[in-house]
């Protein structure tokens, strides 16, 4: 790992009091020198208890889950009872390392291997399919501020992690791309959308059914509103309301119906986004009517979360084996894609960037225009109607039709 011993050896008997480490030395500006007092009591998993329980963070869950997932990984990999002011850039490089040669979806292919031993094993082997540069990176980050956090405090003398990065060969406007015409054609004139089997496993064999259920309304939402997929699956029937007679998705955390399963990617996530005319014509209005008289608190009640407690992953996994089936998978798309093909939608319908912005829930990126967004109240809800009407996508239009037809 870097050490220059084995830390195993450091550790205390079974039994016998923990004895405190010497403090670390730290020069100050003046050159005068001085010890981070508290360091040498605190080990890493000790740390990541203090960051994750300090009240002074507001977590979301998908922030909370992300933090997590790169704690399991750095308490694996550098060992939990690895006291911090013995980091070194070498543990903080060996931890970088192993990261890079970790298969996706390493601890459901092979949980009887510990994040190290699978990735020995890959880098030996020479395995195919490992995370991506970004996905360590976002590890390396995750980490970083903890121990960023851990210097603050005044348990940790210097993050040895700061500046390790991977060189992402894959340019970020490259990451994801939007789908094509023809995966939409595809998409929009599978058996689901002309008429299948059923809306079980009959979904992608033609029949006579022409179900308008969850898998057949939450694409045409994606394609038409460019929400994330989690802000469509956690939809609650009361967040399509009606705001100066549009009719709008209300995207919140906050439940009028005291559901307490939703959360938002960012602060700027939060709005109104007015419901297309499109998916008004195909039908959307009597989709909501019928599951509210069915007494239900989700829109999409028939998807169950998943293990990390999103609903967006059951069908995400679904909509993967949709689009193979429906011959429109290709490298780089996903349910994502139809966002990207939302904001090019804008583009082409010459929307205004701000208006843009507010649609899709995207921050700035600017500290002075996000300080500008907190005046007013924003767009009214006809303005924002008028402009996401302009949204076209002209080869789903004959497929929408076509799924109208008796």
């Amino acid at each position: 790992m870097g050490q220059a011993v084995d830390l195993s050896l450091l550790a205390p008997f079974e039994g016998e009091a923990r004895k405190p480490l010497l403090p670390i030395p730290i020069r100050s500006e003046t050159g005068a020198v001085g010890a981070v007092a508290n360091a040498q009591y605190l080990t890493l998993g000790e740390i990541y208890e203090r960051f994750m329980d300090d009240p002074t963070r507001g977590w979301s869950a998908r922030t909370r889950l992300a933090y997590e997932t790169a704690r399991r990984l750095a308490l694996s990999i550098i060992g939990a009872d690895t006291y911090v002011d013995r980091l070194s850039r070498a543990t903080c490089r060996d931890f970088m390392e192993t990261l890079r040669f970790i298969p996706k979806n390493a601890s459901k292919r092979y949980p009887q291997l510990s994040p190290r031993e699978v990735a020995v094993r890959a880098r030996a082997e020479g395995w195919p399919d490992l995370i991506s540069p970004a996905n360590v990176n976002l590890y390396l980050n995750k980490v970083c501020v903890v121990l960023n956090w851990a210097v603050q405090e005044e348990f940790l003398g210097k993050n040895h992690m700061r500046g390790l990065r991977l060189a992402d060969p894959v340019a970020k406007h490259e990451k994801r791309h939007p789908f094509s015409d023809e995966q939409l054609c595809r998409i929009f004139t599978a058996p689901l959308y002309t008429g299948c089997k059923d809306d079980g496993s009959g979904y992608a064999i033609s029949g006579g059914a022409r179900p308008r259920g969850t898998r057949f309304w939450i694409p045409l939402i994606g394609l038409y509103s460019g929400l994330r997929l989690n802000e469509i699956c956690q939809l609650d029937i009361a967040d399509v309301r009606t705001v100066d007679d549009v009719c709008c998705f209300a995207i919140t955390e906050k439940s009028l119906v005291g559901s307490t399963d939703k959360s938002l990617k960012t602060r700027s996530s939060e709005r109104l986004v007015p419901v297309h005319p499109k998916l008004i014509d195909v039908g959307f209005s009597a989709f909501v009517v019928e599951r509210a008289c069915r007494g239900q608190v989700k829109l999409f009640e028939d998807i169950c979360p998943g293990r990390n407690g999103f609903r967006s992953t059951a069908f995400s996994k679904w909509f993967s084996l949709f689009l193979t089936h429906a011959g429109a998978s290709r490298e780089r798309t996903s349910f994502h894609s139809f966002r990207h093909g939302f904001r090019d939608a804008l583009r082409d319908a010459r929307v205004g960037r701000e208006i843009s912005m507010a649609l899709g829930g995207w921050g700035s990126g600017r500290s002075g225009a996000d300080v500008s967004d907190n005046y007013g109240r924003g767009y009214r809800v006809d303005v924002l109607l008028q402009e996401i009407s302009k949204v076209r996508f002209p080869v789903v239009d004959v497929a929408i039709e076509t799924s109208r037809k008796p």
